[in-house]
């Protein structure tokens, strides 16, 4: 069933497609009701609008706070078109039914993401009367329609033209449910914003007594982790930094679940590093991580860590994918699945997206320019439980300053080599062992049980290349064994937080080899 649509208002802060959309409604003889700039701007348009304040008979007051807050606009809303009592209410106050709300809320969001936005400035954009009259509209959708977003307006158009002027009920409770999605998005960034508003980092109370995750869908993935499990990609508003998660899609295949994550976790390891560095993703696990002179020269020793295992990965790089990077990439046998970059030089871009095997299938993404300056704290990490959640702080940390724990002393040169590994082990599952040589990782273990099996994957992925290599463990080693293994594969320096009550035993085991031991003081877990 349909109903049609008489009566129509719209107040909205992002004009956007205004003007099309409300000519088409009144050329379907809709009545406009509308506020403020809107108003001005229809008026400007020379499309025929009524003020709101003309319609209650009670005018705007307070600086625009208080105008839609109305019995005439809220009975017209909130009114059951089929009950007698509620009609006959209608008739004694003369309040006229409104049958489309066409609301988008003031731009609180981008006021908080605005650098330098005061407190004042961005309470001021905290919406009340919008809020107001999409959730009563929405709540009787069954009489009136909502839209908040513009891109809506598109298939309002359709609706109308398809059922003669009238929106259809399956459509009419889309448009609710998806404006009850919209203010709880709206009310939870007011809540995390006041909250972090008045509490400091490491205050008692660090968390809201209560917390809201909400997100925009931005597609229906064709399946989740595995074919059968249903996914959707769903953003949240407002990222103050570049991610995958809001980079642009510039070619290739829709993005898939796993996509997604590994590309999160490929762009989280790329983001540690300020100069030319490339990170090869698999399974969220790094396969493959340098720097170089050129981002073409970090790419080659990226590759080279696990040149098997780096065919069909993720990768980030940290400056515009070039034209060099690019022949790599399409030369030999070599395929990813995605790359986020910073931007594709004009060559670059047309040689991935041309190459038979790459150019219909290869997802690339620009993310803007980012690195370890760009990252906020103020963003939280989630994990979903049954019947729950945890959150906690990013860990944006990464220690420098290392302890000497044993008898040997490293060289210069092995503790910057021992601070390179120590930043690509943050982001390894645990245990998690990570080999380095000439900033380049050349063996990792990652997500074993035990910490010397991780070593031992790690010294095997490595090979030859173990020896002379510095370790970065994300944790203490409990016993000596990790370290023996370590030490027979040919490692020459090792970095781990320290802690256990067994650290004694550790370092006599990597002094009685005259191998060198820094501790870093913190753990990096990664689970």
């Amino acid at each position: 069933m349909s109903r049609p649509i008489h009566r129509a208002l719209i107040s909205v802060s992002d004009k956007n497609g205004l003007e099309n959309f409300a000519r088409q409604l009144t050329d379907y003889g809709v009545e406009l009701l509308s506020t403020g700039g809107t108003y001005r701007a229809l008026e400007k348009a020379g499309i025929p609008v009524t003020e709101v304040s003309e319609h209650t008979g009670f005018p705007e007051m307070m600086d625009g706070r208080v105008k839609t807050l109305h019995p005439k606009i809220h009975g017209g809303l909130l009114a059951v078109r089929d009950s007698v009592e509620h009609a006959a209410a209608m008739d004694e106050h003369k309040i006229a039914p409104i049958d489309l709300v066409v609301v988008n809320l003031y731009p609180f969001e981008a006021t908080i993401a605005r650098e330098g936005a005061t407190r004042d400035e961005c309470v001021e954009q905290i919406d009340i009367g919008g809020p107001s009259m999409v959730r009563s509209a929405a709540k009787n959708h069954r009489f009136v329609a909502v839209v908040t977003e513009p891109d809506l307006y598109g298939r309002v158009l359709d609706e109308l033209a398809t059922n003669g002027g009238g929106l259809s009920d399956g459509f009419r409770r889309e448009l609710a449910q998806r404006a009850f999605a919209r203010t709880a998005a709206y009310d939870t960034a007011i809540s995390t914003w006041m909250f972090q508003q008045d509490h400091e980092e490491e205050s008692e109370e660090a968390f809201a007594s209560t917390f809201a995750l909400a997100g925009a869908k931005q597609m229906e993935l064709r399946y989740g982790e595995n074919p059968h499990q249903r996914a959707a990609f769903y953003r949240t508003d407002p990222m103050p930094e570049p991610c995958a998660a809001h980079a642009e899609v510039l070619n290739g295949k829709a993005l898939s679940y796993n996509n997604l994550v590994d590309l999160d976790a490929a762009h989280a390891l790329a983001a540690e590093f300020e100069g030319p560095f490339v990170s090869v993703i698999k399974h969220t696990n790094p396969c493959g991580a340098a720097e170089g002179a050129t981002i073409s020269e970090a790419l080659e020793r990226a590759w080279s860590g696990d040149p098997i295992s780096a065919f069909g990965s993720v990768l980030a790089f940290t400056r515009p994918l070039d034209l060099a990077s690019a022949t790599f990439l399409v030369e030999g046998n070599r395929f990813v699945e995605a790359i986020i970059a910073p931007d594709f030089d004009d060559d670059a871009f047309e040689l991935l997206t041309r190459k038979p095997k790459w150019g219909k299938s290869v997802r690339l993404l620009a993310c803007g320019a980012f690195g370890p300056a760009s990252r906020s704290k103020d963003q939280y990490e989630v994990k979903k439980l049954a019947g729950g959640f945890l959150v906690q702080d990013r860990d944006l940390t990464i220690e420098t300053d290392f302890e000497k724990a044993g008898e040997a002393a490293a060289s210069e040169e092995q503790v910057a080599e021992l601070g390179f590994a120590n930043k690509i082990s943050k982001h390894v599952k645990s245990n998690a062992i990570v080999l380095t040589s000439d900033r380049t990782v050349v063996g990792v273990g990652a997500g074993q049980m035990s910490r010397v099996d991780s070593v031992r994957i790690a010294a095997h992925k490595a090979g030859d290349r173990a020896s002379g290599a510095v370790l970065a463990s994300d944790a203490f080693f409990p016993f000596p064994d990790g370290v023996e293994a370590a030490i027979d594969a040919g490692v020459s320096a090792i970095v781990q937080p320290g802690g256990s009550v067994r650290d004694a035993e550790v370092v006599k085991a990597a002094d009685a080899k005259g191998v060198p031991m820094l501790f870093s003081g913190a753990r990096h877990f990664r689970h």
